[in-house]
């Protein structure tokens, strides 16, 4: 919680900034005091009222207006707060807080700050990925500001790349740990993301749908609420979360081998879609087609069991082990099934038929199911889902030897 907390919201002019009437909201709900200062360009996406509305304070805009100065200057906004958060973060601001320019209310606040600052980028994935942007956001943290994203995604122009601005989960829980000692600091977590790939011959494989974004999303999830994460991934096409240590595999034993040369640790979330099998014929050179005989038949061996082998009894269990079921039918029969055959603590359950929309989507829909019953959880981001499962396994894993 974020009770009697000071936040000082910063919101540029960039299509994201409808996203910061849902932070505000959320932040809200924490507990947390709300002041926010808008760029004039951000007036021309939300509006000063809804923001007002929102925070249930005045919205400061104008760094020469006398009533402004006289009730609160520009130095003491920026310096009576905890946290100041810049969301979006707009190349543009993020280039004047790199060069130390304060040319608006924004811009000299963040000069003038002496609290910790989090800023959440949002912009074109041309212009994340321009040098200049790149060169910006490396002095900035090399000074100590931290980020949250930019994520992955379908980008105001109807293009796609790296630049999304994170989701108001993501940032919430950023602010939370910062804010806060974390209530999984001194902890290690372990997290398995994405599909394995088994091969059939040094070209082809046996793979899966599986884009990772759940998993990359609760190591992150657990990284902001303090945990040491260990992220094992299989291959994706997401970059590596920031704070973390990140252990690239692409077969099952890879990622067996892996999770056990993390241990011990407390909590272990095995989040990846791993193949069931593995290839036991593999050829070492391509596998040339017959035109004339049948296709070349193809064996397979059992993969081994990583999410049992890690919850079996003994000394280096994590006191947490958090298992995924993916299902196309009957889920939560055979997610109750797995729960006792794998010996794990809890299982999260999703749908993953075609229909679900789930495999490489930005939303899930889960049932968080324990010995003590189920969860239906709405269907809602995969950031809000591993915001959610990080906190339950925080309230899980205190005082729990």
């Amino acid at each position: 919680m974020l009770d009697g907390r000071r936040v000082l919201l910063v919101i540029s002019g960039g299509i994201a900034a409808y996203k910061s009437l849902e932070l505000i909201r959320r932040l809200k709900d924490r507990g947390a005091d709300i002041r926010c200062v808008m760029t004039a360009n951000a007036q021309n996406f939300v509006t000063p009222l809804a923001v007002q509305t929102l925070s249930g304070n005045k919205v400061f805009a104008d760094t020469f207006s006398l009533t402004d100065e006289h009730e609160i200057g520009h130095i003491t906004l920026a310096r009576d707060c905890d946290l100041v958060v810049v969301a979006p973060a707009t190349a543009n601001l993020l280039a004047k807080m790199a060069h130390g320019l304060a040319d608006d209310l924004a811009s000299t606040a963040l000069l003038v700050t002496d609290k910790p600052i989090l800023v959440a980028p949002a912009m074109n994935f041309r212009m994340w990925g321009h040098p200049a942007t790149r060169a910006n956001m490396a002095t900035l943290k090399e000074r100590g500001v931290h980020a949250v994203g930019p994520n992955a995604g379908m980008l105001a122009e109807g293009e796609s790349g790296l630049g999304r601005m994170a989701e108001p989960a993501e940032i919430l829980a950023a602010v939370e740990g910062l804010l806060s000692s974390g209530p999984l600091r001194g902890l290690k977590a372990l997290v398995t993301s994405g599909p394995t790939f088994e091969p059939i011959d040094p070209v082809r494989f046996i793979g899966n749908r599986s884009s990772g974004k759940q998993g990359h999303a609760i190591a992150s999830a657990l990284a902001r609420l303090g945990a040491e994460v260990t992220l094992i991934t299989g291959p994706v096409k997401l970059p590596d979360p920031p704070d973390m240590k990140v252990v690239h595999v692409e077969t099952a034993r890879e990622m067996l081998g892996a999770a056990l040369g993390c241990l011990p640790v407390d909590i272990a979330v095995c989040a990846a879609a791993v193949a069931d099998w593995t290839v036991s014929n593999a050829s070492k050179e391509k596998r040339k087609k017959d035109p004339n005989g049948p296709p070349p038949a193809i064996e397979l061996a059992a993969n081994p069991d990583i999410l049992a082998t890690l919850s079996e009894k003994g000394s280096a269990r994590p006191r947490l082990v958090v298992g995924f079921a993916a299902e196309t039918e009957n889920l939560l029969t055979h997610a109750r099934a797995k729960l006792e055959r794998k010996g794990c603590d809890w299982i999260v359950a999703n749908d993953v038929s075609p229909s679900s929309g789930t495999f490489g989507s930005d939303f899930n829909t889960v049932h968080l199911i324990t010995q003590g019953g189920v969860e239906d959880w709405p269907r809602i981001a995969k950031a809000d889902v591993a915001e959610r499962l990080a906190w339950k396994i925080a309230d899980s894993v205190k005082g729990k030897p």
